[in-house]
């Protein structure tokens, strides 16, 4: 297979759109269970008096939990043969390839959120680079993630990154 032929032309036009579009509601209890299974027991996700303590209003979302907003649970029959997930909430990107691995990730927190805060999660397909490695020709695509509360302000960014083959 070619370099050229991994990436069709209706993969291409979607650059610059949006691609991704959910809302979630920030529920106490689910950052909570979030936190305690990753063993992130910092008191300011647990303790109202001592998120206080610390100068928010309540307790606060863990930053890291953004990544669960907006997004369904995944089934074993939402997994691709290579076993990483279709997200049914961002439009699949068609490329020509078989496998798909994370390429990275890197998030700008602006402001904490707090139990029933809404979250706003719009995904935009920034690029799709066609690139040769050592173990041959791979295409490198790249998402903006932007997260706003329910007054439309800017939570948090994201820039996130996937290697096909």
């Amino acid at each position: 297979m070619t370099t050229h032929a991994m990436v069709p032309p209706e993969a291409r036009a979607m650059v610059g759109q949006q691609v991704g579009r959910t809302r979630g509601v920030v529920r106490r209890a689910e950052f909570q269970r979030w936190a305690a299974a990753v063993g992130d027991l910092n008191p300011v996700y647990f303790d109202a008096d001592q998120a206080r303590a610390h100068g928010y209003r309540d307790v606060v979302m863990p930053p890291l939990f953004l990544r669960c907003m907006g997004r369904a649970v995944a089934a074993l029959t939402d997994l691709r043969p290579d076993g990483t997930v279709r997200d049914h909430e961002v439009a699949e990107v068609p490329l020509n390839c078989t496998q798909r691995m994370a390429g990275g990730e890197t998030t700008e927190f602006h402001r904490p959120l707090y139990p029933g805060d809404t979250v706003t999660v719009v995904t935009t397909l920034t690029g799709i680079t066609e690139k040769a490695g050592r173990s041959g020709p791979f295409v490198l695509v790249t998402w903006k993630v932007d997260y706003l509360d329910q007054h439309g302000a800017l939570v948090a960014e994201t820039v996130r990154s996937m290697i096909a083959k």
